[in-house]
């Protein structure tokens, strides 16, 4: 074990010398009042922080933290009389092109009472020095170090090494986020037999955007926003961005909304000064070319600069999520109904932003089409949200452990 984790640099947490130290430690309850009261003050740390007005990612995981969304949080996810506790020792797996993801996994593994080492993402984001620096310094407070000081570790090695064979030996959870791949090479390393694993794996997403409403709305300017937020923040690389738009309507209102949204858009992306890499100018233009040999019925539509690429899907395609790019390449569809949707969407379908609809004509087309896939339909401007539900999982269910009293 020595020689293992000379591999590892452990950013936060003092490197252990026998894997006991942390296996004979007790869990916690889960939502416990000095977990919640960690976290609570983590986010007053952060949101008081100068350097937190360049990060939003980092805005809204403080913001996620506060006392009172804490306080909702286990009101809704503490109901029954059971009791649960932590289920031990969690081993978290980031993915590196999302900075703020490495905080979420982390807050569901200390908000159910366990023991977490985290595996930090190889590339430098200046959000994951901000979030565990901040960490860091709430763990130095004397009612905090007695407490979490050998509970929280934030580690960083690399491929070559084998401490993800280490820490897998010992976890009670194993938690993975990455593409199919990225899952497939880390299950090659063995979990104990009583151990069990949450696996994050490649996903897609769309948003529906019902075009005669959308017309009648007076706050574009903020839809355009939110839009931007759910796509352009991370490049489209969070599994949660839409990569297609569904416009559900007649031909011309569509073509109104689309004119309308496209246009404010770009407006937003010049405010913001996005910055488009070359790189991925290149790969707009090969994934566009690898749809069309394989569709056909699909053209480039209008765009003002290359910041918007535009691909018009003529007839509703079902392998349409095996073209995914990034940086703004969105396929548009139009629609008549929901319902065109239904034989689409398979099970790598995630989440659906929605502009224009009630949550009853949702509720009913799901109880209609029961999709194969789907597991979160929220607001435009919303998709980023982390719940404690994700990818169908109930985190609070799968990192805990009840024990039965009779």
């Amino acid at each position: 074990m020595e020689k293992v984790l000379e591999e590892v640099e452990f950013l936060l947490g003092d490197k252990f010398e026998l894997a006991e130290e942390l296996l004979t430690q007790p869990s916690h309850d889960v939502f416990s009042e000095d977990i919640l009261s960690f976290l609570s003050d983590i986010s007053e740390l952060l949101l008081k922080s100068s350097s937190i007005r360049a990060f939003p990612d980092v805005a809204t995981f403080a913001f996620y933290c506060r006392k009172a969304n804490l306080s909702a949080i286990k009101r809704i996810h503490q109901t029954g009389s059971e009791y649960r506790i932590g289920r031990g020792l969690l081993f978290h797996i980031t993915p590196g092109n999302v900075p703020v993801n490495f905080a979420y996994s982390f807050f569901a593994g200390l908000v159910t009472g366990n023991i977490n080492i985290v595996r930090i993402p190889s590339k430098n984001y200046e959000q994951v020095d901000l979030i565990i620096n901040a960490i860091k310094t709430v763990l130095l407070r004397e009612n905090y170090k007695s407490i979490f000081s050998k509970r929280v570790f934030m580690v960083r090695y690399s491929r070559e090494s084998s401490a993800t064979e280490f820490f897998s030996s010992i976890c009670d959870v194993r938690i993975i986020w990455g593409g199919d791949y990225t899952i497939n090479e880390i299950r090659k390393s063995p979990i104990p037999p009583k151990s069990t694993e949450v696996t994050f794996s490649d996903r897609y997403s769309i948003s529906i955007i019902n075009a005669e409403r959308y017309l009648k709305v007076l706050e574009k300017g903020k839809i355009a926003i939110d839009f931007y937020n759910d796509t352009y923040l991370f490049d489209q690389n969070a599994c949660t961005s839409p990569q297609t738009i569904y416009w559900i309507g007649s031909s011309i209102d569509v073509e109104y909304a689309q004119r309308e949204f496209w246009k404010i858009l770009q407006q937003i992306l010049l405010e913001k000064k996005f910055e488009l890499q070359p790189i991925l100018s290149v790969e707009k233009l090969t994934t566009f070319y690898a749809q069309a040999i394989t569709f056909g019925d699909i053209e480039k539509g209008p765009q003002c600069t290359n910041d918007i690429w535009r691909v018009k899907n003529w007839s509703v395609h079902r392998d349409i999520d095996l073209f995914k790019c990034g940086s703004g390449y969105f396929n548009e569809v139009n629609v008549l109904s929901l319902d065109e949707l239904s034989p689409v969407i398979n099970r790598k379908f995630q989440t659906i932003g929605y502009i224009g609809f009630s949550k009853e004509e949702l509720e009913n087309w799901l109880k209609r089409s029961k999709p194969l896939g789907v597991d979160r339909i929220v607001p435009v401007g919303r998709t980023m949200d982390f719940s404690l539900i994700w990818d169908g999982y109930d985190l609070v269910s799968n990192l805990s452990r009840t024990i039965e009293i009779n």
